[in-house]
């Protein structure tokens, strides 16, 4: 018997036959070039990567092959390691459509990262300008070094790209592995899907001759949010129909989002500091009580703001984008108004050698209203149903009104307060009653999906905030320019907090299709 080391041949020494038997091991490559040079394959080979870079009017873009995809998250762990992600960051996500085709039930995973838009939501929103889209590439690339955590650009994203690190205290997201992309190197989720359903081709940007085609066209992946807000570039194909009319696994799931502490301080108390401002601009003779207090509300919301940012050091760059980005020009206003009604409230407790034109607080209060125009254009611009600009706007200015009629009823003329009380009452009453309509609606959309996070997840939190309000008004009414009418102010701004936090855990925040729901 020969032994399993050694051969036949007795001048061929164990070593030797290992060798030889490795020489013959069929590895993937040279099994690929057998069944390549045997016609195995039909078509041409699938090429992961282009060969050149694109052309004048293209960029690179990811293609997803659906009939490829099989949901098994090689693509996530491989970004997730090449990247050097956190823990729980994910730059790749892979998610679920579900639907009817054929009359029988239809599924499908869905492997997502940035789409790389034409016209990024994440750039267009940025203060600082950390955002910029590759004139070679199109790659939109996130420059962490100037970024200062605002996090505006996770609200403006429709498909949930951009990712907050709370250890590093900025935004980071996928950029198509663009070092690896620059020496010829497929990404790491193309490079680690075992089936070949990603890769990268080139394709055309849009132009404004085709805009209107697609503000009328589908979604380009059914469940996913419509491709006319930032005209994403990533193509999914597939030699099945896909039902138009799937949805998201997690359609149904309801998702509070993050509160956002220090925003909902300082949209409150911004908007209350204007009201008051312009109380006092009315009230006279109790213009110094008011200003002051106009003055602390501001400072305290301002300061509030700087706790929000990852990065406040950097804070003072914010005013970069403040030729397209909304939450720039809110800091630049707020930022004048800021100085103007702490000056004006200085002085009326010292000696000036000039006199301050009369006119000179209606312009700060102008100031001051422009600043919370700015506030809801930050939300309406959002695209997010919830924020649109009708529902911000009556929120936000409806705070300034009762804030303005609460700084009468206790400094001032009450009947003439009520005017103002009761009109922001009204408009945050119709924005509540239009929300809850919703209910009603057999689909669940976005707005539904808002009505059930307040009335399920936040039952207590909206009974308190109408509690709040409604009791303190009471009081402001029953009790002028008293103790009373204090303790009722004080309620209405409990009110106004509640209502904000709100505005921020109950929003449909719109992303990709997502998994199985609970």
């Amino acid at each position: 018997m020969i032994s399993n080391f050694q051969s036949a041949d007795t001048d061929e020494t164990p070593i030797d036959r290992l060798l030889r038997e490795q020489a013959q091991l069929q590895t993937p490559v040279t099994d690929f070039s057998r069944r390549f040079d045997e016609g195995e394959f039909e078509g041409p080979f699938r090429e992961l990567i282009p060969l050149e870079n694109p052309k004048e009017g293209e960029q690179f873009a990811f293609e997803v092959d659906l009939d490829r995809c099989t949901g098994c998250k090689a693509c996530v762990a491989g970004c997730h390691s090449l990247n050097g992600l956190e823990e729980h960051e994910t730059w790749r996500d892979v998610g679920l459509i579900q639907g009817v085709r054929d009359e029988k039930a239809y599924q499908q995973t869905i492997t997502t990262a940035c789409h790389h838009c034409v016209d990024p939501g994440c750039l267009n929103g940025c203060p600082v300008d950390a955002y910029e889209k590759d004139p070679k590439t199109g790659i939109v690339l996130h420059l962490d070094d100037q970024c200062i955590g605002c996090q505006y650009c996770v609200l403006k994203c429709p498909y949930d790209v951009p990712k907050y690190s709370k250890r590093l205290g900025i935004v980071r997201k996928c950029d198509m592995c663009y070092n690896r992309l620059s020496v010829g190197e497929a990404p790491a989720c193309v490079q680690s899907c075992p089936t070949e359903a990603i890769r990268i081709t080139t394709v055309k940007k849009t132009d404004k001759e085709g805009a209107a085609a697609i503000a009328s066209a589908p979604a380009f992946l059914p469940a996913a949010p419509h491709q006319s807000y930032t005209k994403p570039t990533t193509a999914y194909v597939s030699t099945r129909s896909v039902p138009q009319d799937a949805v998201a696994g997690d359609a149904t799931a309801l998702r509070p989002q993050h509160a956002h502490w220090p925003l909902v301080i300082m949209l409150a108390l911004t908007q209350i500091s204007v009201g008051l401002a312009a109380a006092a601009a009315i009230w006279t003779t109790r213009q110094p009580a008011l200003l002051v207090a106009s003055s602390v509300f501001a400072m305290i919301g301002l300061a509030a703001s700087v706790l929000h940012l990852g990065q406040p050091l950097k804070a003072w760059r914010a005013f970069l984008g403040v030729t397209h980005s909304w939450l720039s020009r809110e800091i630049v206003t707020f930022g004048g108004y800021a100085p103007l009604l702490f000056g004006l409230t200085a002085a009326q407790f010292i000696s000036l050698p000039f006199e301050i034109p009369a006119f000179a607080l209606w312009a700060t209060v102008a100031v001051g209203f422009a600043g919370v125009f700015t506030s809801v254009m930050i939300y309406a611009d959002t695209q997010r149903p919830f924020w649109k600009f009708a529902f911000s706007g009556s929120r936000f200015f409806g705070t300034s009104l009762i804030a303005l009629g609460a700084g009468g009823c206790v400094f001032g003329s009450c009947p003439m307060s009520f005017i103002a009380l009761t009109l922001g009452l009204v408009l945050k009453a119709m924005v509540d009653i239009t929300g809850m309509i919703e209910l009603c609606n057999p689909e669940f959309g976005p707005g539904k999906h808002s009505a059930l996070i307040q009335l399920e997840c936040e039952r207590e939190v909206f009974i308190s905030r109408w509690l709040f309000t409604l009791v303190g008004i009471a009081m402001l009414w029953f009790g002028a320019q008293s103790a009373f009418a204090l303790g009722g102010a004080l309620l209405i701004l409990g009110g106004e907090i509640t209502e904000r936090y709100l505005f921020f855990r109950a929003v449909a925040a719109p992303k990709m299709p997502g998994g199985i729901a609970s």
